[in-house]
């Protein structure tokens, strides 16, 4: 899969390969930061990462096997089958930080975890070129990166005027009243939505 890319690089030459390059730096960066202005309530953006986990679980599966590639128009990768069972484990494992919920109160996976997490959606997303649906995968991600670009531009051009009453998203309905909990499934669902939306895109294409 690697291997055409490495070896049509020398024939390109690096001007060539350099948007390429500023697009996947641009990628990997924005969704490890969006995943990590998320953390801010316990169990938000382990639950959304759950969700856009499991969305490229079903991608990276259909993208490596000859019968639903076929039908669902893909460009069939046979090598990504492995990593149907990364996108996997990584589901596994966040469901298991998630139940921990106790022990989690006493070890945080602070900024380390949450960019590592980040990381992984975007590189995976890369590796079998469905970067387009990203915005959809991690929508949650993007509203609540989206949320502290506003604020802090509102903040500097309109002299200290504010949108939200607090940033990211999450604080805002916080703020409003909202219970934790409240926001945490109501940002749930709104992940189970843009995942779902972009599984659905597969044969709308």
């Amino acid at each position: 899969m690697w291997h055409g890319w490495l070896t049509a690089l020398p024939h390109m030459g690096f001007l060539a390969f350099l948007p390429f390059v500023v697009f996947v730096v641009f990628v990997l960066m924005g969704t490890s930061n969006a995943v990590n202005l998320t953390d801010g309530l316990d169990g938000l953006a382990i639950g959304c990462t759950i969700v856009a986990a499991g969305a490229l679980t079903v991608l990276t599966y259909v993208s490596g096997h000859v019968v639903f590639a076929d039908y669902l128009e893909l460009q069939r990768m046979p090598q990504v089958g492995e990593l149907a069972i990364f996108c996997g484990s990584m589901v596994g494992a966040s469901i298991g930080f998630l139940c921990t919920t106790p022990i989690r109160r006493k070890f945080s996976w602070v900024t380390s975890g949450s960019l590592a997490l980040g990381g992984a959606i975007g590189t995976v997303a890369i590796i079998i070129r469905q970067e387009l649906l990203l915005p959809f995968i991690r929508g949650i991600f993007i509203i609540e990166a989206a949320s502290v670009i506003l604020q802090v531009g509102s903040y500097k051009l309109r002299h200290g005027k504010r949108i939200f009453k607090m940033a990211p998203l999450h604080h805002h309905f916080e703020q409003l009243g909202w219970d934790e909990s409240k926001v945490i499934v109501r940002f749930w669902i709104g992940a189970l939505v843009f995942a779902l939306f972009a599984l659905t895109t597969l044969k709308l294409r």
